[in-house]
């Protein structure tokens, strides 16, 4: 990923899951509500949240 985009990206991921991890459009993978699919920047990204350490893990992305 260019620079540009990737800064675009991480501005969007900030703004949407950073702010609201279960929301955005976010859905639960296979019935876990803390592994999530959702699309950000035109990315599909697949991550999970850690509501202990407030931590959004990026695991997958698709660009």
């Amino acid at each position: 990923m260019d620079p540009d985009r990737r800064a675009e990206f991480e501005r969007e991921l900030d703004r949407t899951i950073g702010t609201d991890p279960y929301g955005h459009g976010s859905t639960p993978v296979r019935g876990e509500p803390d592994r999530r699919d959702a699309t950000v920047a035109g990315a599909i990204i697949r991550y999970y949240v850690s509501g202990s350490i407030l931590t959004v893990t990026v695991v997958r992305l698709i660009h």
